[in-house]
Parts: structure tokens; C-alpha cells; sequence
């Protein structure tokens, strides 16, 4: 970030007063501009004994299987955007459950959240960022195709614990304490 999105004026990188970060810091306004993580939320929509998944027709990992998920948009819930994402990448209606999985992805400043998900119906098909979608039988998930640690960590724990228990878990390094 190199400008204020206020005023316009160049920014700064410092701790501003009351803080323990460095942060973007307009010196003309002194407007702070945060930066924080980015909430991806999906869902592990299922019918009967078997998992609905997407082949990515979108960067990164374009071609590899993934569960239904998405950024989060503005003003809605976390639910609302599981069952977004999965209309807009599957075309399917679902009722969501309990959440599965919480995973934090802080090198790339983002919190996954996965929920349970029925299929109301068997009419889906792939939205734009979806090549195909398809129902796998648990026992014959790709397990070597999927797209992300996230999707592989959420489905591992779902079929584990598929009414209850939430993973909570973070993937790769861990940001360092905030200093004194």
C-alpha cells in the first residue's frame, strides 16, 4: 500500500501511538490503514455417503479438486457466504449444519471456515470458477488432487468427527508475538 485511500498523500510504515504493529500511517491525515486477515468460507455439502467437490477452473491450482469456498463478502454472515460460494460454484442448494473447521492460514493472511452442508437436491452443476462438479463416495475421494492443505485438513476431520467436533488448527509458520 503505497497511498492513503483518504486523502491521497503517500503513506508510512510505523507503529502509531497505542499500538504494538507496523502499520500504513498517512502523515498528512494520519489516517491508520489496517490490514487484516481475509475470511474464506465454505462448506462440505453432502448426500447420503457422499461428498460433493469442484474442479477449479480458476488459479491457483486450476484443475484440482476442491470443496465449495469462497472470500467472504461485506454484510453477510459466515453462513451466508458457505452458502453462496457453494450456489455460485456448484449450483447447489444446501442446509447448513455445524462448523467443521476453523483453519488459520496466517502466511497468507487468511482464516478458513468449512460448515456441514446437506444437499437440499441432486441438481447442481459448475458455476464459473468450477470446471465440473461431482459427487465422490467418501471411500474414493481424490485425496491426491485436491487443490489445498485447508480442504484436505477440513474433509480429514469431517470424516472423523461428521456431526460434531471443530478443528481448529494452523497451517504453516506462526506470526511472531507482538513485540513490547
Amino acid at each position: 500500500m503505497n497511498y492513503c485511500t483518504v486523502c491521497g498523500h503517500p503513506l508510512q510504515v510505523l507503529v502509531p501511538p497505542g499500538d504494538n504493529r507496523p502499520r500504513h500511517v498517512c502523515s498528512h491525515c494520519g489516517e491508520i490503514h489496517y490490514q487484516n486477515p481475509k475470511l474464506v468460507v465454505g462448506a462440505i455439502p453432502r448426500w447420503k455417503n457422499q461428498i460433493l467437490l469442484c474442479r477449479r477452473a480458476i488459479e491457483p491450482r486450476l484443475g484440482w479438486w476442491t470443496l465449495p469456498a469462497g472470500f467472504m463478502e461485506n454484510g453477510e454472515s459466515t453462513v451466508e457466504a458457505a452458502m453462496r460460494e457453494t450456489w455460485e460454484e456448484a449450483g447447489a442448494l444446501v442446509e447448513i449444519g455445524t462448523l467443521q473447521a476453523l483453519i488459520d492460514v496466517p502466511a497468507i493472511q487468511q482464516v478458513h471456515l468449512f460448515y456441514r452442508a446437506d444437499l437440499l437436491d441432486l441438481n447442481v452443476a459448475p458455476g464459473e470458477e468450477s470446471l465440473e462438479t461431482r459427487l465422490f463416495p467418501i471411500r474414493h475421494l481424490p485425496w491426491d488432487e485436491l487443490a489445498f492443505e485447508t480442504v484436505r485438513a477440513a474433509l480429514a476431520h469431517h470424516l472423523r468427527h461428521p456431526r460434531h467436533g471443530v478443528l481448529v488448527k494452523t497451517l504453516g509458520r506462526r506470526p511472531a508475538p507482538p513485540s513490547a
